[in-house]
């Protein structure tokens, strides 16, 4: 049976990954293979050594339990910013929750799993959207084996089990859905589940709340709920981390070209904080990608359409997008070009 692909795709890069020693097989070997030493990356960013070593007691003072230990994250990227990253750990071991709230491409989930790494936690995503309630998030009644048990959510089992939970999107979520973790979130810490026995939280347990605002389907945040974190306001990444961001992940990619995507970055927003576009191209993820794919051999053009331009939708913002891209960033930029500083 004939297969038909796509006429935009390179044939090289389908090719790449039918050989042994295909590029693309090379690439993904070697990410696999890189585990970030975040220690080291701590210590390099200036972060207080006391601090460190605060951490490391609260590790030796809560082991983690065997069947959580495929939870705990192991980073690719370091989250950079110094007195976030201060702050953010000197709350988690005064017990306190976290709240991480910014605008888009600030790096709160980045910053969630690197807590949750350094601190040695396994992690519970909980994504929040606007229908979620409090079975999906503590858990319900179900039938196994003829009887009726209480079948635990993902809030039920982090607490118990000591885990980091990060509710992803918290604004998201009605308030009457959140109200039901009031009790587990201030100083009583635990979970009362009507009919069943009251859960408390493990000593080791912490939540941690993302949020962006303003955008379409969030909404304010309950005062009640709000006053049980401690909210750190999340920074735009600076051109200086963004860049050591770069180099960090791709280490080979020249200094020059690691400038100038650090720039395109900051145009995009400029244009999204003047209103000129949306922030669908703002999307640092994207951004990550479309050098992934550059690092594969998927010419600049191609890769920056992926990855940024063709997430706007509408013809016009798409131009301005592209127009924005292409001022900084030639359309035929090969791998050999970017890579190999």
């Amino acid at each position: 049976m004939d297969i038909l692909l796509p006429f935009f795709v390179p044939f090289r890069i389908l090719n790449a990954p039918l050989a042994s020693n295909g590029r693309i097989i090379r690439h993904q070997q070697k990410k696999r293979s890189e585990v970030m030493d975040i220690w080291k990356e701590l210590r390099d960013e200036g972060i207080d050594p006391s601090l460190l070593e605060e951490i490391q007691h609260f590790r030796a003072a809560h082991p983690v339990p065997p069947e959580t230990a495929a939870r705990i994250p192991t980073p690719q990227c370091l989250y950079y910013g110094k007195e976030v990253w201060e702050s953010a750990a000197a709350a988690l071991l005064c017990g306190q929750h976290l709240l991480l709230a910014g605008p888009k491409a600030t790096g709160k989930n980045v910053l969630a799993e690197n807590l949750a790494a350094v601190f040695g936690r396994p992690v519970w995503d909980v994504s929040m959207y606007v229908n979620v309630d409090a079975a999906a998030l503590i858990g319900a009644d179900t039938l196994q084996k003829g009887e009726v048990v209480f079948r635990e959510g993902p809030i039920c089992r982090c607490a118990r089990l000591g885990g980091f939970g990060v509710l992803d999107e918290v604004n998201m979520a009605k308030n009457e859905a959140l109200a039901v973790l009031h009790a587990t979130l201030d100083h009583r810490r635990v979970i009362d589940v009507p009919g069943y026995e009251r859960i408390t939280l493990d000593d080791a347990t912490r939540f941690i709340g993302t949020m962006n605002y303003g955008y379409a389907g969030t909404r304010e945040l309950n005062e009640a709920l709000v006053s049980r974190f401690a909210v750190l306001d999340m920074p735009v990444i600076s051109d200086t981390d963004l860049q050591k961001l770069l180099r960090r992940t791709f280490p080979t990619l020249s200094a020059k070209w690691a400038e100038q995507f650090a720039l395109l970055f900051r145009d995009l927003r400029q244009k999204c904080d003047s209103g000129e576009i949306s922030t669908k191209t703002l999307d640092l993820r994207g951004l990550l990608a479309a050098l992934r794919l550059m690092e594969t051999g998927i010419p600049s053009g191609q890769a920056l359409k992926l990855g940024i331009i063709n997430k706007a939708f509408e013809p016009f913002e798409r131009q301005l997008a592209a127009d924005t891209v292409w001022a900084r960033i030639p359309q035929d930029l090969s791998d050999s070009q970017l890579f190999g500083a």
